[in-house]
Formats: C-alpha cells, structure tokens, sequence
C-alpha cells in the first residue's frame, strides 16, 4: 500500500496491491481498514483513491463504502487510456 496527500490536503491511496494468491482473502479489506483508522486517528476526515474505469477494483471499493467523485479522461493521441475513476470515503 502507498499513499500520498492530495492536494497537500487529503490522503489519496495511489496503490493498493494484494498478491494473486491473497486475493479474495480479506487482506485488502484489512489494509484498507487500517489505513483508514490511522488517517482518522490524524484528523482526516476523508480519504481518496482511484482505479481505472475497466479495473474491478471499483467494485471492491464499494463494498467498503466508497462511491463515485469524479473522474478524468486522458484521450490525447497516443496516450488513450481508459477513464481514471475517482472515489472517496467519509471517515
């Protein structure tokens, strides 16, 4: 897991990776957990993060409460790539 603040304000989670065999386990789960509760034990009161539209991570994170903010469309030629979906948790 890695993390930085966005907009030097809020924690962005910019990756959250579970090895294949761990996958499906609850170890996401548990690091999401625990990264939340030490952001909300600092005083923040959201958390954000972003997957891209044709990853089912999304769906992952909706089950852990986050919802849909806002995404970004990088269509310029030669550097397409699918939408980058933002989404974000109340803490």
């Amino acid at each position: 897991m890695r993390y930085n603040l966005f907009w030097d304000n809020t924690p962005f989670c910019t990756l959250l990776y579970v090895i294949p065999a761990h996958q499906r386990t609850g170890c996401g789960r548990v690091l999401m957990e625990f990264w939340e509760s030490d952001m909300r034990a600092q005083g923040y009161t959201l958390v954000l993060t972003s997957t891209q539209s044709d990853e089912s991570a999304q769906h992952f994170y909706r089950t852990l409460g986050y919802h849909d903010c806002g995404g970004l469309v990088l269509n310029t030629p030669g550097h397409n790539q699918p939408m980058e979906l933002f989404i974000v948790n109340a803490l």
